[in-house]
C-alpha cells in the first residue's frame, strides 16, 4: 500500500555513511522502494537509517535554514540573490518559493518513509523493533513540528485555532492523501506531542546524538510546550533531560570548539544531523552562505571557500560585544584586512563583513558541519524562560547566569534581580537576550519574538532596505500578526490538492 502522494515515488535511501551505531557507518549499497515489504528488524532497521538519510538533503537542511534563521535580526544580507533566500530574509515571499516547495516536499517525503516503520511494527513488538518505531515516531512529529513552524501562525494566536500543515498519519491510502486538508495548529501541536511521548515510551536505547532517544523525545517535547505557553511542562520535560546525566554544557576551549569537533560524542548536543567528512556541501553547504576563508579559520573574500553574503547583523554584533571576553564572541569572524574590517560594498550604506562560523570547519574541512537540532544550552533558557513566566525569578536567573559563566563572564556581567530593576528590564528581557546572544544563526531568533508577540525589527545595513524607499532606509519592523511572519503553501501542492487553503 502506498503511503503518500504528497511526495509520490517515495525512496528509501540508505544513508551515505550515516550512524548505525555509534561507531559503525553504512554505504549507500542498496534501496528499500515505496513498494517493497518489510519482514523483519534488519529490514526494519535498514528502512529507519534511509529515513535519516533523508533529513540531510538540501531540501531540507539548507532550504529549511533558510527559512527558518534568515527571517531573524541575528544576520544581515549584504547583497541581493538570485537565489529565493532572499526573499526570506526580505519578508518577500513568493507562493512559489523554491525553497518553501523543497522543504514542503522533502519534510513529507521524510514522514512518509517513517509511515513506513510505524505502520509495519505493532506495540507489542521485540524491544529492538520498539526501539526503531519509537525513532521513527519522533522523526515524524520533529518535521511535523518545523512544518507547522514555518506554514502556520505562532501557537499562542488563538491559541492553536489559525491553519497549521496537513497531518501525514500511517495507514492511509493514496486517495486520502492526496486530499489531506490543513490542520489546525493545536491539532498538529496535539499530534506532534502524542508521537513524542509514545516514541519516549518505546526507546530505551541511547545511541549516538544523530539517533532519537528518549530524551531527545523530551527535549523537543519541552521546546514544544515552551512555545505552547505550557510553562510547567516546559519546565518538567526540561528537568528530565538536564537531570539524565547524559550530557554536560561545555567549556572553554571545548565550548568555543562546539561546532568545529567531530559531533559524534560531544556531550551538550541532544540531537544533530550528521555529516561525514565525505558529506561536505561545498558551496551548496549552510556554511558557504556565512564563511568564506581557509582551513585555519582565517577569513578570505567572497567567492574563496563560499559566498559568503550573509553577515552576524550589526545589531547582533554589538550586543555582543558588549563584553569582549564573551566566549561567544568566537563565533564571529570579523572579516579584516590588514586590522581593517571589510564592507559588502553592494548596498548603500555598506554591509560590514561579520561571518559567521558556527556552520564551518568540522573536522578541519572548511564548509562542513552536522547542523545541531537540540542541544543542552537551549533546555536551561527553556527551563529559564518558562520560570520567569511562572514569576520564579531566582530559578529563571540561575539558568541564565550558569551560560553566561559558562561563556566566560563574571563580575557586573552576572544578572541579579536588583540590577535589573536598576536597569529597568524584567527577567524577560534578560531571557530574551540570552536567547538572542546564545542560540543565534540556529533557527530559533524569529520564532522566539513572534511567539511572545514582539516585533522583528531590524536597524541596520542589508538587503531588507530595499523594500524602502529610499533604500537607504535601513529600518525594518515586522509585527508579529503580520501575514508574512509564515510562508505561502507551495502553489504546487494547491495545484495538486485543491483541499489546501493558502495562507493570506
Amino acid at each position: 500500500m502506498k503511503l503518500s502522494s504528497i511526495y509520490p515515488s517515495l525512496v528509501l535511501l540508505l544513508s551515505i555513511l550515516f550512524l548505525f551505531s555509534c561507531e559503525k557507518y553504512y554505504d549507500p549499497t542498496e534501496y528499500i522502494d515505496e513498494e517493497s515489504a518489510l519482514t523483519n528488524e534488519a529490514d526494519v532497521a535498514t528502512a529507519t537509517i534511509g529515513t535519516y538519510a533523508l533529513l540531510k538533503a538540501e531540501a531540507y537542511i539548507r532550504s529549511g535554514h533558510f527559512l527558518m534563521e534568515y527571517p531573524g535580526d541575528a544576520v544581515a544580507q549584504g547583497q541581493s540573490s538570485g537565489d529565493d533566500l532572499t526573499r526570506a530574509y526580505r519578508y518577500t515571499h513568493i507562493n512559489t518559493s523554491g525553497h518553501a516547495t523543497n522543504f514542503w516536499s522533502q519534510s513529507y517525503k521524510i514522514v512518509a518513509a517513517a509511515n513506513k516503520v510505524i505502520e509495519f511494527v505493532p506495540d507489542n513488538a521485540s524491544a529492538g523493533l520498539l526501539q526503531l518505531k519509537g525513532e521513527n515516531l519522533f522523526l515524524r512529529a520533529m518535521v511535523h513540528f518545523h512544518l507547522v513552524r514555518v506554514f502556520g501562525r505562532p501557537y499562542p494566536q488563538g491559541k492553536g485555532a489559525n491553519l497549521g500543515v496537513p497531518m501525514l498519519k500511517e495507514g492511509l491510502t493514496e486517495e486520502e492523501t492526496s486530499a489531506l486538508k490543513r490542520s489546525s495548529v493545536k491539532e498538529v501541536y496535539d499530534f506532534v506531542i502524542a508521537d513524542l511521548l509514545k516514541a519516549a515510551d518505546l526507546m530505551t536505547e541511547n545511541k549516538s546524538n544523530s539517533f532519537a532517544s528518549k530524551e531527545v523525545a523530551y527535549a523537543l517535547l519541552s521546546r514544544i510546550y515552551l512555545y505552547m505557553e505550557d510553562n510547567a511542562n516546559a519546565i518538567k520535560y526540561a528537568n528530565l533531560v538536564i537531570n539524565s546525566n547524559r550530557y554536560n554544557l561545555l567549556q572553554g576551549a571545548e565550548y568555543t570548539g562546539f561546532f568545529k569537533a567531530s559531533p559524534d560524542n560531544n556531550r551538550e548536543t541532544i540531537f544533530c544531523v550528521r555529516h561525514t567528512k565525505v558529506e561536505d556541501r561545498g558551496m551548496s553547504a549552510i556554511s558557504s552562505m556565512y564563511f568564506s576563508g581557509d582551513v585555519a579559520g582565517n577569513p578570505l573574500g567572497q567567492g574563496v571557500s563560499g559566498w559568503a553574503e550573509i553577515y552576524a547583523s550589526v545589531k547582533y554584533f554589538n550586543l555582543l560585544q558588549k563584553y569582549p571576553n564573551d566566549l561567544r564572541n568566537g563565533f564571529i569572524t570579523p572579516y579584516l584586512i590588514d586590522g581593517k574590517l571589510q564592507y559588502n560594498q553592494k548596498l548603500t550604506p555598506v554591509t560590514p563583513m561579520y561571518y559567521v562560523n558556527k556552520y564551518s570547519l568540522q573536522e578541519g574541512q572548511i564548509n562542513l558541519s552536522s547542523p545541531v537540532f537540540l542541544r543542552l544550552g537551549e533546555l536551561y533558557l527553556i527551563r529559564a524562560e518558562a520560570q520567569a513566566k511562572l514569576n520564579n525569578s531566582t530559578a529563571a536567573l540561575a539558568d541564565l547566569n550558569l551560560l553566561r559563566q559558562r561563556a566566560g563572564l563574571t563580575g557586573a556581567a552576572i544578572l541579579t534581580q536588583a540590577g535589573l530593576q536598576a536597569a529597568d528590564r524584567t527577567i524577560m528581557d534578560a531571557v530574551m537576550e540570552e536567547r538572542f546572544l546564545e542560540l543565534a544563526f540556529e533557527g530559533h531568533r524569529a520564532y522566539d519574538l513572534f511567539r511572545n508577540n514582539l516585533p522583528m525589527e531590524r536597524n541596520y545595513p542589508g538587503t531588507h532596505s530595499l523594500n524602502n524607499t529610499p533604500t537607504t532606509n535601513i529600518t525594518q519592523k515586522v509585527l508579529p500578526t503580520d501575514n508574512r511572519v509564515i510562508f505561502y503553501i507551495p502553489q504546487a501542492e494547491i495545484n495538486r490538492n485543491s483541499n489546501l487553503v493558502q495562507n493570506p
